[in-house]
């Protein structure tokens, strides 16, 4: 799947990064983006698609829950494909939260650091078949 077509839920609470990672996705080619600001706005979009999300890019540090339960609720669902998880957390942290991720078997491909790095991103779901990277 080309990247502008990819579909991506991106939650994050802050209105000024949310706006400012859909700006930045949009000027790398992914264009299909439902931003939301909470895990429970996150919730209703995805109840309210008439297919699942590509892809869910999520804060791990949202106000109503934790980022890995979003993506634990929304995969038991069938509302999510994939996930990443985007956080300003230590790398110590976020490698423990894919290995949190990996024993629960979430569909996580993987965490990365604030501010979001697209090229990262691109690669990240290159890596896992997911996208091509052009």
């Amino acid at each position: 799947m080309s990247k502008n077509n990819l579909r991506i839920l991106l939650v994050e609470d802050h209105p000024f990064q949310l706006i400012a990672t859909q700006i930045l996705l949009n000027n790398q080619g992914y264009y299909r983006l439902t931003p939301v600001l909470t895990a429970a706005e996150a919730l209703a979009a995805m109840e309210a698609a008439t297919e699942p999300f590509d892809v869910l890019l999520c804060d791990q540090c949202l106000p109503d829950m934790l980022g890995l339960e979003l993506i634990d609720l929304a995969s038991k669902r069938g509302l999510i494909h994939r996930a990443v998880v985007l956080s300003g957390l230590s790398q110590e942290q976020l490698d423990a939260l894919e290995r949190s991720a990996d024993k629960r078997q979430l569909p996580l491909l993987g965490c990365l650091s604030k501010p979001l790095d697209v090229q990262a991103l691109t690669e990240l779901l290159a890596a896992s078949g997911f996208c091509e990277k052009a």
